[in-house]
């Protein structure tokens, strides 16, 4: 596909207030794109306006939680309303937790649920009858490297982000006979507050020493991604190798999951090990 002219296409980005989507607003709009900021804060959204427009740029903003139908609509009226369309729906809204699904309030996977795939879902939906009017129109879902590959302790991020993978291969065919792209992002670790915001913390592990990439710099590789009409951009040297590894040796992965686990969980292991011997004794 030919490469897009960024400038001059409306853009709307959930989850706009802080990490990747508020980079994303920034980056988009020094790029000539149109703007429309959607987050549940206000008072954050206003600071991302004033800084863009303090540059030049063009944005609009809107309070809006994309797992409220009402919420939604709220979205479509003012890209209408200030753009009179859109050509670009990124949708990058999410939420996570860490820890064992085993030890998980079964209402937290609800949540991730309603947020990062029937909010993005239902999202998508409200917004396809402007996007088929759209100039090259796409819709651009920010998803994660552990939506290829799922690693313990993150089982109801991963499930929800597989969700997105799933959604998003169905609709990229569907969508084709209206002209309307389809482009899944995968970032690594990147450097936000999204641990700061999990619903749940409970790894044993944590991994925000490990976050290299910047939000800036996924939101570079995203515009890049809808400049040239990419299909499928995965982030992070880290993410890269963990899915080069997981395409050709899928087993070696398990096994070293397993081993990292049974480790962290060594003296449970051994307690129950010493229960069964003293009960069958």
């Amino acid at each position: 596909m030919p490469r897009r002219k960024l400038a001059g296409l409306r853009v709307l980005v959930t989850g706009a207030s802080q990490g990747i989507g508020r980079a994303l607003g920034v980056a988009a709009a020094a790029k000539g794109m149109r703007v429309l900021a959607a987050a549940r804060s206000q008072p954050l959204l206003d600071e991302l306006a004033r800084e863009v427009r303090a540059a030049g740029g063009s944005i609009e903003t809107v309070a809006a939680d994309v797992t409220k139908p009402e919420d939604r609509q709220a979205m479509v009226d003012a890209a209408a309303r200030h753009y009179g369309g859109l050509d670009v729906l990124v949708n990058n809204a999410g939420i996570g937790a860490t820890g064992h699904f085993m030890d998980s309030d079964p209402q937290v996977l609800r949540t991730i649920f309603e947020t990062n795939f029937f909010g993005l879902a239902e999202t998508t939906r409200a917004f396809l009858p402007l996007l088929r009017a759209g100039v090259t129109p796409a819709i651009v879902n920010i998803s994660s490297v552990v939506g290829k590959r799922a690693l313990p302790a993150r089982s109801l991020y991963s499930a929800s982000k597989f969700a997105v993978a799933g959604f998003s291969e169905a609709i990229r065919a569907e969508l084709a006979k209206d002209g309307i792209r389809v482009i899944v992002v995968s970032p690594g670790l990147t450097q936000t507050n999204f641990s700061q915001n999990m619903l749940e913390a409970k790894a044993k592990i944590q991994l925000d020493h490990l976050r290299g990439m910047t939000s800036e710099e996924v939101a570079a590789e995203t515009l890049r991604a809808i400049e040239k009409g990419k299909t499928e951009v995965t982030l992070t040297l880290q993410g890269k190798m963990l899915l080069l590894v997981n395409r050709f040796f899928p087993w070696f992965v398990d096994w070293k999951a397993k081993k990292t686990v049974r480790g962290l969980f060594a003296d449970e292991i051994a307690e129950r090990k010493a229960k069964r011997a003293a009960a069958g004794s």
